[in-house]
């Protein structure tokens, strides 16, 4: 018998993107409930949009998070905690295929 391989193609235009489960709106409430602001940036007023990218999987986790637009060292390492965190998505598709899909947050 042949093992199967594993397809490690990592797609930027699938024909269905990923979804986080509930959709966009669930995805503000998990990013809102969750994300704690770091006292150090609280204290010295420190504030901005950390842009993280990351690959929603075939099976739907989360890998390869990292901080493409950084703001502060500590938004910046709480923004991955709550992206490393998430749920499973609905892994998005290429060709009827689940497949690896490249992200950003």
């Amino acid at each position: 018998m042949v093992p199967l391989t594993e397809d490690t193609t990592v797609y930027l235009q699938p024909d269905e993107l990923p979804a986080f489960p509930g959709g966009m709106d669930s995805l503000m409430v998990y990013l809102r409930t969750n994300i704690k602001y770091p006292n150090p940036c609280r204290q010295q007023g420190i504030q901005g949009r950390v842009i993280v990218q990351f690959v929603v999987n075939a099976d739907g986790t989360i890998a390869d998070a990292k901080v493409v637009k950084p703001v502060n060292v500590f938004l910046d390492w709480e923004a991955l905690r709550v992206v490393n965190a998430m749920p499973e998505w609905k892994p998005g598709m290429k060709d009827g295929k689940k497949v690896r899909v490249q992200f950003a947050l």
